[in-house]
């Protein structure tokens, strides 16, 4: 176990750190020239296009120094906000993190966020500064922020460049002599954390782990604790490029197991696994439910589509267990799902996979998130779709998600920044001066409030300088009630939305102005309408097209022109009785972008 070392790299999105995981591996020999490519762990078409990690992967490499030889297992960790938890769980699996810091752009919010929590864990901090090579390199300014970070020495800073290898030995010795050997005892009962899991169509589920204590043998009875399911590990083995089966893992090692799981739900990242023939007795602290933050309806452009969609959430799901749906039905919309997720990011990158990877269309209705409301009897009810919130008349208040955010701008845009944070109810709860051109502003905000917008309104006032981060602080009363759209009368119920009172009037009056841009007119006039209960707030009228019924009249008796304006009136009475509005699908995605 001495030369074992477990550490993860965390790092801002677009830091670099796909790119210094690339040569880490060129360098301790894990990849053939051949094999190598750009972002290599970055194994997902989407990811490499949009240059972000949505799934973290883990390698071992090999590495010899002073004619020692060394085992290092990274574990590679996604940047962005909405896949904090799985983060978390990777941190909680290694010894040490690789700190990457952009010598250009400094330190940015989620550099911050997933630091602190690399230190809640007590793992060894290595500072590296990366994009040497890049001219506008800030090296000096940018190593005293790090310093009034971590407080940690100058000299300790590795610069380093993933695109031309600058640094990168010193970054291979630094790691051996820096992060400490893992703990763990071989005798003990078997324990070790699940922190990641893949889906194989050929093998199942594949449960990544890093062993805390004991011994896992291939073919032995294993048990999951918190969901309490038993498995047969029918093949073990550690993680290079590929998997590399091996006839036992021990204490201090990550590896993965292969049972033949079908179902996602039976692999809970965070779980604690161990052997049924001598179980451990304590369970590994910090395991907890992935809680979806942003609910929305995903329902398929075609009704006859409903079955396929399904197949694909089911198979969606067992790669990323962190997406919950369940069926629902909408009057505008049919048959379609109710799905939970992490956040905005999720929600499309969830859309884009199912346009992919399985050549579905689909119409995503508003997003909205969970609420708790509380009736007149006592009774909590929770709503995830605006359709479940109680009558106006029968609830007694209503409780919404708020969220702690950081924020980190350049001086310049701190007036800019504030406005549109307190324009969303924001409370501005503290503000440092990181250096004379950065400032760290910290909100306390309703989630509901960032779901649509605010993170590309925040990117343009700032000139696309400010970072951005969140975490739910709990749920807060608030004056929150239902909002529904009317078309001639009928309740659009895609289109409902849980807003606050104040902001009722404003966002109703947009929604109409925007649906009768949007609406094709028909023969009939119609009425866009938005309520709350039985009281209307906004109105907007999409006038009818008029056919000329009187064309054909040249000449004659003006009662022949009357007879037809007539029967033509009534027609047209009879038709806003029983005429449907077509509601087009770039209807339901400009509601979410009023701004533009």
């Amino acid at each position: 176990m001495q030369h074992i070392r477990n550490f993860c790299i965390i790092a801002h999105i677009d830091h670099g750190k796909s790119t210094l995981a690339d040569r880490l591996l060129e360098y301790t020999g894990t990849v053939t020239q051949r094999e190598l490519q750009a972002q290599l762990l970055d194994d997902m078409d989407l990811e490499r296009e949009r240059g972000i990690t949505i799934k973290s992967h883990a390698i071992q490499m090999n590495y010899e120094l002073d004619g020692q030889k060394f085992v290092f297992n990274l574990i590679d960790t996604p940047g962005h906000v909405d896949f904090s938890y799985e983060v978390s769980r990777s941190i909680a699996a290694c010894e040490g993190a690789l700190l990457i810091v952009d010598a250009s752009q400094g330190i940015e919010a989620q550099t911050i966020s997933n630091l602190f929590m690399a230190l809640e864990h007590d793992l060894e901090i290595i500072p590296i500064l990366n994009k040497m090579d890049l001219p506008g390199a800030m090296p000096e300014e940018v190593k005293d922020e790090i310093v009034d970070l971590i407080g940690c020495d100058r000299d300790s800073i590795i610069p380093a460049s993933g695109k031309t290898g600058m640094g990168v030995n010193d970054i291979l010795r630094a790691i051996v002599e820096r992060i400490p050997a893992p703990k763990g005892d071989t005798e003990e009962p078997l324990k070790a954390l699940v922190f990641d899991s893949v889906f194989n169509p050929f093998r199942g589920i594949i449960a990544y782990y890093r062993i805390l204590n004991g011994k896992l043998r291939k073919g032995e009875h294993v048990k999951f604790m918190n969901t309490g399911m038993t498995y047969h590990a029918d093949e073990i083995g550690v993680l290079k490029l590929d998997l590399s089966p091996r006839p036992e893992v021990s204490a201090g090692d990550v590896g993965y197991i292969i049972s033949g799981i079908k179902d996602a739900k039976e692999v809970k990242v965070g779980d604690t696994l161990t052997a049924v023939a001598r179980p451990t007795t304590d369970t590994i602290k910090g395991f907890e439910d992935v809680k979806p933050m942003v609910f929305a309806g995903i329902y398929p452009v075609d009704t006859d589509e409903y079955e396929e969609l399904r197949d694909a959430m089911e198979k969606l799901q067992l790669n990323d267990a962190s997406l919950v749906f369940e069926p629902e039905s909408s009057a505008a919309l049919g048959f379609g799902f109710r799905c939970g997720f992490l956040g905005m990011l999720h929600l499309e990158i969830i859309q884009e996979r199912l346009e992919r990877e399985f050549n579905m269309t689909v119409i995503t209705t508003v997003p909205n998130v969970g609420y708790f409301a509380y009736t007149t009897k006592g009774d909590k009810v929770i709503v995830n779709n605006p359709s479940d919130l109680p009558d106006p008349d029968k609830t007694d208040y209503v409780e919404e998600p708020y969220i702690k955010a950081t924020i980190i701008t350049k001086s310049d845009y701190v007036g800019p920044v504030m406005s549109l944070c307190l324009d969303k109810r924001g409370t501005l709860t503290n503000q440092v001066y990181l250096t004379a051109e950065r400032v760290e502003l910290n909100f306390e905000m309703p989630l509901a409030e960032i779901v649509f917008d605010f993170y590309d309104r925040l990117k343009t006032i700032s000139r696309g300088y400010a970072s951005f981060d969140y975490h739910p602080i709990g749920y807060k009363e608030s004056k929150l009630v239902k909002m529904d759209i009317l078309l001639n009368g009928k309740q659009v119920d895609a289109l409902s939305a849980v807003i606050h009172r104040d902001n009722a009037f404003d966002l109703g009056k947009k929604i109409c102005k925007k649906l009768r841009d949007l609406i094709p007119r028909q023969q009939f006039e119609i009425a866009i309408q938005a309520g709350i209960g039985a009281k209307i707030i906004a109105r907007e009228t999409l006038s009818a097209l008029r056919k000329d019924v009187t064309a054909k009249c040249y000449g004659g008796d003006i009662t022949r022109k009357r007879k037809l304006l007539e029967k033509q009136k009534a027609g047209k009475k009879r038709m806003r009785q029983v005429g449907n509005v077509e509601i087009p699908q770039s209807a339901f995605m400009a509601v979410l972008k009023l701004n533009d």
